[in-house]
């Protein structure tokens, strides 16, 4: 089994969210936030998510606050906020730290599997994307200037897989 597959990270109600239960998935998971230039791509992502979930795509969002304060809400609200601007009905989990000595385990690991531009491991900004296969395995990365629609052809490649 995948190391990915042993993950737990915690939803936004702090209840543990077995990344076992994505076995067989293709996953994309982004460190997001609401008050960002990059905020809008919560749209392509619900429509991706929309177009691929009945195929086995889970979109997951990761709220962060370590880029710009950009992200200052209490879990709750960040999920009130996701729902009322964007209709995310995709899962959007407890807030996190991507960066530093307190950063959640998932991007500890994410950023093991692929680094970014130049070999640089951390995580740059709010709204980066890790696209991970239906084995677990992180297949590519990429950065906030990613639009998310651009991902559509890489999505339906994995799920065919």
């Amino acid at each position: 089994m995948s190391e990915f597959y042993k993950l737990s990270p915690k939803d936004k109600k702090g209840e543990p969210f077995p990344f076992s239960q994505l076995e067989g998935k293709v996953v994309l998971i982004v460190n997001v936030a609401s008050k960002c230039g990059f905020t809008p791509q919560y749209e392509e992502l619900e429509a991706l998510y929309k177009k691929y979930k009945d195929q086995g795509l889970v979109v997951l969002g990761f709220p962060c606050n370590q880029f710009g304060s950009q992200e200052p809400g209490s879990d709750e609200e960040i999920g009130q906020f996701c729902q009322l601007n964007y209709g995310v009905s995709f899962p959007v989990l407890k807030k996190v730290d991507v960066n530093g000595g307190n950063a959640d385990p998932v991007y500890e690991y994410l950023k093991s599997q692929k680094s970014g531009l130049l070999g640089f491991r951390g995580i740059k900004w709010n709204f980066e994307k890790f696209l991970v296969d239906k084995k677990g395995v992180v297949q590519q990365r990429y950065s906030s200037l990613t639009k998310p629609s651009s991902l559509d052809s890489a999505i339906a490649d994995l799920l065919k897989a």
